[in-house]
């Protein structure tokens, strides 16, 4: 199932979106329900068989917005391909445990949002595809074989880089913490744990394919991801985890290849959709 936040006519709400590309309003499936996803994430209520009710949005009739808002920042593990660690280094830089940082909530921006480019600050604007996983329930200390019944489910994110920041700095934050530079969505798949948690990853600039890998490819699996995060850490429901991304970045083409005004980027991830953003000048 898939959930998706949205503005129509005015009002802010969330719901099912269909394999139509229509949406069924929560308030159609659920008396009295949670004002948002994250609530709703909170509270999981049971909901009515959405084949129950004909009440249907065309997703063409809406603004798609940020799925939810984190309880904290959004956590993002680095160097978690390996072609990846060698485009941007060595094999020396492969990590022997997870590499975690942090970007803040301010730079999160929805489907169809435009990327600031910063130019004033950056003149290494980098696009990174990823996975990201909602956690569902709060959670501490849990081992790799409790961890993935943690995961509500997935959506898409670009992990939007300013390379030159980063290098400055020597830090991720800042680099990756730039306003309106970090798009999500444009929905969440709820997470059976019955299905394969295993999903592919494909970025394009301008219809150019830059990034195409498979999350089986991780140096870290999601259970390892989850269980290091929560050890002594607790994870809130709603909590967002970037998992990394695969090689293919404009830092390590050759020549490098960075964003610039007007370039479209799209990042698409099976049975998730497509995230779909503008590069515009700050």
């Amino acid at each position: 199932m898939k959930w998706i936040s949205y503005h129509y006519k005015g009002q802010a709400n969330y719901g099912v979106l269909t394999d139509e590309n229509e949406i069924v309003p929560v308030q159609a499936i659920l008396v009295n329900p949670p004002k948002t996803l994250l609530d709703f994430i909170k509270k999981r209520p049971a909901i009515q068989d959405i084949n129950a009710t004909k009440e249907r949005i065309s997703i063409e009739q809406v603004e798609i917005q940020i799925p939810l808002l984190p309880p904290n920042n959004i956590m993002a593990v680095g160097k978690n391909y390996y072609k990846h660690v060698l485009e941007m280094g060595t094999k020396e830089d492969v990590p022997d445990d997870i590499l975690v940082f942090t970007k803040s909530k301010n730079s999160l921006l929805p489907h169809n949002g435009e990327i600031e480019l910063h130019q004033n600050i950056t003149s290494q604007l980098d696009y990174e595809g990823e996975l990201a996983v909602i956690i569902g329930k709060e959670i501490r200390d849990v081992s790799e074989d409790e961890a993935l019944s943690a995961i509500f489910g997935f959506t898409i994110i670009n992990d939007i880089t300013a390379r030159d920041i980063q290098k400055r700095h020597k830090q991720f934050y800042l680099g990756k913490s730039l306003d309106a530079s970090c798009p999500m969505g444009p929905c969440v798949l709820t997470y059976d744990t019955k299905e394969d948690i295993t999903f592919h990853i494909e970025t394009k600039v301008n219809d150019e394919i830059r990034q195409s890998d498979s999350t089986e490819k991780f140096i870290f699996s999601l259970a390892e991801i989850i269980s290091s995060l929560s050890k002594g850490h607790t994870l809130l429901p709603g909590d967002i985890i970037a998992t990394g991304t695969p090689s293919g970045v404009g830092s390590g083409m050759k020549p490098p290849s960075f964003l610039k005004e007007g370039d479209m980027v799209e990042i698409t991830i099976n049975r998730i959709g497509t995230l779909r953003n503008k590069v515009r000048k700050s």
